[in-house]
């Protein structure tokens, strides 16, 4: 597996693609504390231009009562299809005012809540300080022939088609 550190925009990028792409993170949250850590499924928004990751959650929620205490926060975010992974430690803060609940609001979080007029929305933006991905160069199919190559072969991988890296945005 080669290593390949991404900074800036390419780092970015990267971190839009590979969290949009999954979709849904472990967000995990009372990092201070003794394991085991509180984490739950989280859905994401959107990864803006800056790198920040946007969700939507109750203002009732032990995770805005957690965040309200320690704000650093975990996130987990998996596309086992593709082969990407994506590690994301940063600090949560969250809103509730109008204009960004109008900005971040998705149909989907009708499924949740009264509209995106109930009082209990309000809106997390996790800003990264800790990035780190893996992912493949060639996708999933490459490096599927590679594993079965090594299986019939009996030689092991030697994971070149593998890629993985900090994200220093």
């Amino acid at each position: 597996m080669s290593k390949e550190n991404l900074f800036s925009k390419d780092a970015i990028e990267k971190l839009k693609e590979l969290s949009e792409k999954a979709g849904t993170c472990m967000f995990v949250t009372n990092l201070n504390s003794k394991p085991p850590f509180n984490a739950r499924p989280m859905s994401l928004q959107e990864c803006d231009e800056e790198g920040n990751l946007w969700f939507i959650s109750s203002k009732e929620s032990n995770k805005n009562m957690e965040i309200e205490r320690n704000n650093e926060v975990q996130l987990y975010f998996m596309n086992n299809g593709d082969y990407e992974y994506l590690s994301v430690l940063g600090n949560a803060f969250i809103y509730d005012d109008k204009y960004t609940i109008e900005e971040k609001w998705s149909v989907f979080a009708n499924a949740w809540f009264d509209g995106k007029e109930d009082p209990n929305v309000s809106i997390i933006r996790v800003e990264p300080r800790d990035v780190y991905y893996w992912d493949t160069k060639a996708g999933k199919f490459i490096s599927m022939m590679h594993f079965v190559s090594s299986i019939l072969t009996g030689k092991k991988t030697d994971n070149k088609d593998g890629v993985e890296g900090k994200i220093k945005i």
